[in-house]
């Protein structure tokens, strides 16, 4: 297990090192800079900017600096956010994030492997079909429009829930459904079709002939088996979730990494742009991780070994 743990973690610094670089240089190339504005700026000005934030230096000596400032964990100054560092912005942005993701990968889990295991289990009855119609529907409808939708019935109606902002946690709740419908949906059809093909596996029949009870065998050998490419999707989804979305932060109000994000990529803002996907990708990589480690707490036939 240590020399798994070991090698996945060198090609998780290799996979981070290959992201840092392919950034840092497609940021450079495309047409314009953080200094590009409506209104041009006088050629003084604009070389006064650059030498400041050591733009006016070559290339390679420019990619030298943010890898050395990537190793004591300092991503640099915004050059879009005078006088503000990213590694503050991140700081600023990643709480609201992560809490809004976290209460998202909740309510799917609560909500969306439950509803797959039970169409599962009820297949062409009442259950089953109730729970492809709702989960049809919920993976067609955008977020925005469930958000609007929301936003009319309990804050503009009811006037149950807060409109904007996250400052109490009921400010959470609405956002957190609009992000985990979606999920909650593709996850349940995603069980479904798992605990389907368990069902029909062989030692399914033979765990049935030796006399055992149907809750044991689904429970035992069924659920287990199935959750392999739950766990798989449902770990994509948190570490996605977890780096902000900004559509819902957008519409909601949430502080979080998806204004920065977007509006980053738009100025132009090479060191916003390049540590805000660091962030992502190092979330994403450490997921993969976890997730290569459940597989085999879920199914002891997957050897460290054979990955």
């Amino acid at each position: 297990m240590l020399a798994y743990i070991f090698k996945r973690f060198i090609m998780m610094l290799v996979t981070m090192f290959i992201i840092i670089t392919a950034t840092f240089f497609l940021m450079r190339a495309i047409p314009g800079g953080p200094f590009s504005f409506d209104r041009v700026l006088p050629p003084s000005v604009e070389e006064a900017l650059k030498a400041k934030y050591n733009l006016d230096k070559p290339l390679h000596e420019q990619y030298f600096d943010y890898l050395n400032g990537i190793l004591h964990f300092d991503f640099g100054p915004s050059y879009v956010y005078f006088g503000q560092n990213v590694n503050q912005m991140i700081a600023d942005g990643w709480p609201a994030s992560a809490r809004l993701g976290l209460y998202s990968t909740i309510l799917i889990l609560i909500f969306g492997v439950p509803m797959g295991i039970l169409a599962a289990l009820n297949r062409n009855r009442m259950a089953d079909r109730v729970t492809m119609v709702i989960s049809t529907v919920g993976i067609v409808v955008p977020s925005f429009v469930l958000a609007t939708v929301l936003l009319y019935l309990f804050s503009v109606r009811l006037e149950w829930l807060p409109t904007f902002g996250v400052e109490t946690w009921q400010g959470y709740i609405l956002p957190s459904i609009c992000l985990a419908v979606g999920a909650i949906c593709g996850i349940a059809r995603l069980a479904r079709s798992s605990m389907l093909d368990t069902l029909h596996q062989d030692y399914m029949r033979t765990a049935e002939s030796k006399g055992l009870s149907r809750s044991r065998i689904i429970v035992v050998h069924g659920l287990r088996n199935s959750l392999i490419p739950v766990v798989t999707s449902l770990g994509m989804t948190f570490a996605a979730l977890l780096t902000g979305t900004f559509v819902i932060e957008k519409i909601f109000a949430v502080p979080g990494l998806g204004r920065y994000f977007v509006y980053s990529i738009t100025n132009r803002d090479y060191t916003a742009v390049m540590a805000l996907t660091i962030v992502s990708s190092a979330v994403m990589l450490i997921a993969v991780f976890i997730i290569d480690i459940i597989y085999v707490l879920i199914d002891p036939r997957i050897k460290f070994s054979d990955q």
